[in-house]
């Protein structure tokens, strides 16, 4: 749960208007209870009016609420903006709220003393509050003086958080990167004549320095250090700070944002923070670890929720339009190619990207080029999920001191946190994850590319309402968690995976054996290694799982050992996955494809016929 609750009701909610103004599409929800539980009613989306010729969120906001009113017959909406409370001629709402990432969303740049340590728990402190980390700065990064003024001045970000130093520290370092942003003069990205805001959240001592730095130049918040001590760090000030800076500064200054304000007792959120926050409270409600990701065209973001640790990142240069060419350039086209089960050109499929990036809105008009975008969708998940466990790390043998309500407090440069062995659900949305033809599509797409182990929930968020759901749950968690897993989520099923071996196992070999019970049917599956099996559990359904590894595998309670526990049927069923852990696909070509084949039958993933092409 968040640390607070941001807003107190003195009614009874019993129904809800979300909008979450995305960069591109503004969408609302409407929520109403409906016996004795809440329940999505309708959806409606509109355009999104903050750039020119409107210049005006609530134009955008209007649209979508409006194609609400028509769908639903009722009338939530007047000349001053949305209806509440909720009238007794049953007109408006009993409470409106909103997220936005609109213009582009709250857009930072860190900086710190060493780059690994204080720089790192800064770009932590912004990822955690649902910016966009532009470039982090410090000592050690190994630009010159000059280059790094010329960065700040042409990235000009929304904001700037600085930290640095121990308490009691030494202040020089802190105060030199101090020094750089006042010769910058930075400007903010919206709105001119105002001063830049900068956060500085570093060693106490130096603060009369950096007031007298910075003061005149720019917006100065002065806020608790970050790392007060080496063993130490304390995030939750500095993310205030930062949603505090973002209503009074990006939010007030974007067009139409003042007025979208007055509609809402609630305050605006980050589209990001607010998903984090529904991956925060999921997590809670299910008392499961989660792994959270949205990609997107531009970027693609990863949230992590294991036991007290929260953590977020965006990976701003993978996505599957805009950003499609850097997936090829990071994974490298053989990379690509290891997913892709009939032979293509390397110029064929670089061409085909790059008219992807080109025409960014265009979708897969055959079955070769859907292969291809899911191909290039795994290893865009592969990379961002790489990119994430490099920051969801904790501090090298030292003891953290925590409270629960350290929402966003994540820690420091030492090894990663995530076990994949301990994770209980995993949901992907974005387009092509909640848009597949086939949801056992979008289940494959997440076990090649996060692989994880033992037993796992899958889900995707069927049409993405985890932003309006997550500033809900800050509200009213009952109805947010409701909505969550009555509208929002679609269960694919399970997936049992065996980690192991480290190469002493062969194609062939016993893996697992797994007995299914439910209703009055019962299933046993004998699964080798290298294959995969689907048994088809339905959606709503839960099954008494006997799982038996061989002494090579370990399913959760260890190598050999017996595993029993009830599990989630889905859409796609319960998936046995018997690759191994970690695993790559084989490397000789002819091998490969053979191998693809037979797990996409397995899944059922595409058309048979057009399968047995493939296969000649």
């Amino acid at each position: 749960m968040p640390e607070e609750k941001a807003f107190q009701l003195d009614r009874e909610i019993n129904s809800v208007l979300a909008t979450d103004c995305g960069s591109t599409t503004t969408k609302a929800i409407l929520i109403e209870k409906v016996g004795d539980e809440y329940r999505l009613i309708v959806r409606g989306e509109a355009p999104t009016t903050v750039e020119a010729p409107f210049e005006d969120v609530t134009a955008g906001a209007r649209n979508a609420i409006r194609e609400v009113e028509e769908l639903t017959g009722k009338t939530l909406l007047d000349e001053k903006g949305v209806i509440t409370p909720r009238r007794p001629d049953g007109t408006g709402v009993d409470i409106y709220m909103s997220t936005s990432s609109a213009g582009g969303g709250l857009q930072m740049m860190v900086a710190g003393v060493v780059k690994t340590m204080t720089a790192e728990s800064a770009a932590r402190a912004a990822l955690g509050a649902g910016a966009i980390v532009m470039d982090v700065i410090s000592v050690d990064d190994g630009r010159k003086p000059h280059e790094k003024i010329q960065r700040i001045r042409h990235l000009r970000p929304d904001m700037i958080l600085l930290s640095g130093g121990i308490d009691g520290g030494t202040i020089t370092h802190v105060v030199e990167i101090a020094e750089l942003i006042s010769a910058a003069e930075p400007k903010p990205r919206l709105g001119i004549g105002f001063k830049l805001p900068v956060i500085y959240a570093g060693n106490k001592d130096a603060r009369p320095h950096i007031q007298s730095s910075l003061g005149q130049k720019v917006d100065l918040r002065i806020t608790d250090n970050l790392r007060p001590v080496l063993e130490k760090e304390v995030l939750g000030p500095a993310r205030e700070e930062i949603h505090n800076l973002f209503m009074e500064h990006v939010m007030a200054q974007a067009p139409g944002y003042n007025k979208l304000m007055s509609w809402t007792p609630v305050p605006i959120m980050p589209t990001p923070g607010a998903v984090g926050i529904c991956m925060q409270t999921a997590s809670r409600e299910y008392d499961v670890s989660v792994i959270g990701v949205d990609i997107g065209g531009a970027t693609t973001d990863v949230f992590s929720v294991f036991g007290e640790f929260f953590n977020r990142t965006v990976s701003a240069n993978l996505g599957m339009s805009y950003s499609i060419c850097n997936v090829l350039l990071e994974a490298g086209v053989q990379n690509i190619l290891r997913w892709i089960p009939f032979k293509i050109d390397e110029g064929d499929l670089r061409n085909r990207i790059r008219n992807k990036m080109i025409r960014p809105t265009t979708i897969p008009q055959t079955l070769d080029e859907l292969v291809i975008e899911q191909a290039i969708a795994r290893e865009a998940l592969r990379l961002a999920f790489l990119h994430h466990k490099s920051l969801a790390v904790g501090l090298r043998g030292v003891h953290k001191e925590r409270t629960i309500g350290d929402t966003f407090e994540q820690t420091g440069s030492g090894e990663s946190y995530i076990d994949l062995m301990d994770l209980g659900m995993l949901v992907g949305s974005g387009g092509v994850l909640s848009h597949a033809p086939r949801r056992a599509q979008s289940a494959m797409m997440m076990l090649d590319a996060f692989q994880p182990e033992g037993l796992t929930m899958l889900a995707v968020d069927s049409i993405f309402m985890t932003p309006q759901l997550g500033i809900l749950s800050t509200i009213h968690p009952k109805a947010a968690m409701q909505v969550f897993e009555r509208d929002c989520l679609i269960i694919l099923g399970t997936a049992i995976a065996p980690a192991g071996p480290s190469g002493s196992a062969k194609p062939g070999d016993s893996c697992v054996k797994v007995t299914l019970e439910w209703d009055d049917q019962s299933v046993t599956e004998e699964v080798p290694y290298g294959q995969m099996k689907v048994v088809p559990v339905p959606n709503g359904k839960t099954a008494k799982a006997v799982i038996q590894p061989s002494r090579q595998f370990n399913a959760g309670a260890g190598y050999g050992h017996t595993v029993e526990k009830t599990i989630n049927g889905g859409v796609v069923g319960v998936i046995i996955d018997c690759r191994g852990r970690p695993f790559t696909p084989p490397a000789d070509e002819a091998s490969r494809n053979a191998k693809l084949l037979e797990w996409f039958r397995a899944l059922n993933l595409y058309p048979q016929e057009s399968l047995e092409k493939y296969a000649k």
